[in-house]
């Protein structure tokens, strides 16, 4: 089995390709925590932090940590494809990190406005980063198992963040201990991270990686590309019903079935990310066995998991009881990492190495915009007291939509089976 996970140029540079994940899976971890926290702790912050007041202001409040995060996301990937991954990687983390344990300082709506807003400047520099440095280590034959490794690092952060109403509601914790305790892990962090991590310095097709390319000409290449629309499109739109079960379903199974924040917290993560855990396992390792047969293979899996999303959304909109809620949202969850695992590597298949950063971004910049009107929709759905099902029925058709559209991406790639990445 070993063996087979170092199958690559050099046994060296292979392990080095593995350690990179290792690396930067802690990292990704914190990424997702910081984040996610905040929407199990609802209700402690709106009862410390009064001048909230309504469901749309939180929904704002989310919604701004997205679109300063998708504003700057085009130009955190710019930086990683031209200044190199592993300073941007490092910055990144330092900054939220730094942020995170800010935010528990917050005494005011506008004040915690500008801290997740800071979050999102900071935090939006990682992520093209970190999957543009795995994919420039990685070859095909591992490129989706390694981009899902690192996604469970983000499925474990929301799992996590999913306990944080149990340490809100906890006397010797509460929910600012609890962002102090994650800035200064992510802080301390840091610093070993800036000397274990390295660049890859050249990427798999044996050239080395290009970072000479102006803004205007890669923005021209990418943004006159059809499968790089396509891919944008699709990856926006199942997004956004992942941002409402991220952001808002633990204040939905609280409302809904009249449980306590901290078991509503849990049971709206702690499920759905296990089942995401196998999705991007399965998903990756089928994927990379499925490309040895087609180059559409990451396309076709990416496709299964945006179809099993659909009839998840459907059924928690409709669910009479919280078994069945989280029943669906485990089918949301292997679908999601189905799907999430391979958007990195099937951009790698439509985007040359020095634009899958920038590109990444970009493709970040539309979805989380996106997903920041979601959670404002979402939020002014609930105070107009819309009924939950027919408003979980329009992200669905929105995941449905992306069906298609994967599908005319997997028609835009080869068919053939060589491993040329």
């Amino acid at each position: 089995m070993i063996s087979r996970l170092l199958a690559g140029p050099s046994h060296s540079l292979a392990r080095t390709a593995w350690l990179a994940v290792a690396l930067l899976w802690p990292v990704a971890m914190l990424n997702y925590l910081d984040r996610q926290m905040l929407a199990s702790m609802k209700f402690s912050v709106m009862g410390d932090v009064g001048d909230i007041a309504t469901d749309a202001n939180w929904g704002i409040m989310l919604g701004q940590f997205k679109w300063a995060y998708a504003f700057l996301s085009p130009l955190g990937g710019f930086v990683a494809d031209r200044f190199g991954r592993r300073l941007t990687i490092v910055g990144s983390l330092a900054a939220w990190s730094a942020v995170t344990w800010l935010t528990g300082n917050v005494t005011s709506y506008q004040e915690l406005l500008w801290t997740r807003t800071l979050m999102g400047v900071s935090e939006a520099f990682y992520i093209p980063a970190a999957l543009a440095l795995i994919t420039d280590f990685h070859s095909a034959r591992t490129r989706s198992r390694a981009v899902g490794l690192h996604q469970t690092a983000i499925y474990c952060g929301m799992m996590l963040g999913g306990f944080g109403g149990y340490a809100a509601d906890a006397a010797s914790v509460g929910w600012r201990g609890a962002f102090h305790l994650a800035g200064a892990v992510g802080v301390i962090y840091a610093i070993p991270l800036a000397f274990m991590l390295r660049e890859a310095p050249r990427t798999n097709e044996g050239a080395p990686i290009e970072r000479r390319a102006s803004i205007r000409a890669v923005a021209s290449e990418l943004l006159t590309s059809l499968p790089f629309l396509l891919l944008v499109a699709c990856f926006t739109l199942p997004a956004m019903a992942g941002w409402i079960v991220r952001d808002w379903m633990p204040a939905i199974l609280k409302q809904e079935f009249n449980i306590g924040q901290g078991a509503a917290g849990v049971s709206a993560t702690l499920y759905t990310t296990i089942a995401m855990l196998c999705g991007a396992g399965i998903g990756g390792w089928l994927a990379d066995r499925w490309c040895r047969v087609t180059d559409r293979g990451r396309a076709f899996v990416s496709t299964i998991g945006i179809a099993l999303i659909v009839p998840a959304m459907f059924g928690v909109g409709n669910a009479p009881t919280l078994a069945i809620a989280v029943a669906f949202l485990a089918l949301f969850g292997l679908g999601w990492g189905f799907f999430d695992c391979n958007n990195m590597p099937i951009l790698s298949q439509i985007a040359r190495p020095h634009l899958r950063a920038t590109g990444y971004g970009i493709m970040n910049f539309v979805s989380i915009s996106c997903g920041g009107l979601a959670d404002w929709t979402f939020g002014a759905m609930r105070d107009a007291k819309m009924p939950l099902n027919a408003s979980f029925a329009v992200f669905a058709l929105f995941a449905l939509i992306a069906v298609v559209l994967m599908l005319l991406i997997a028609r835009t790639i080869s068919p053939r089976g060589a491993l040329r990445e």
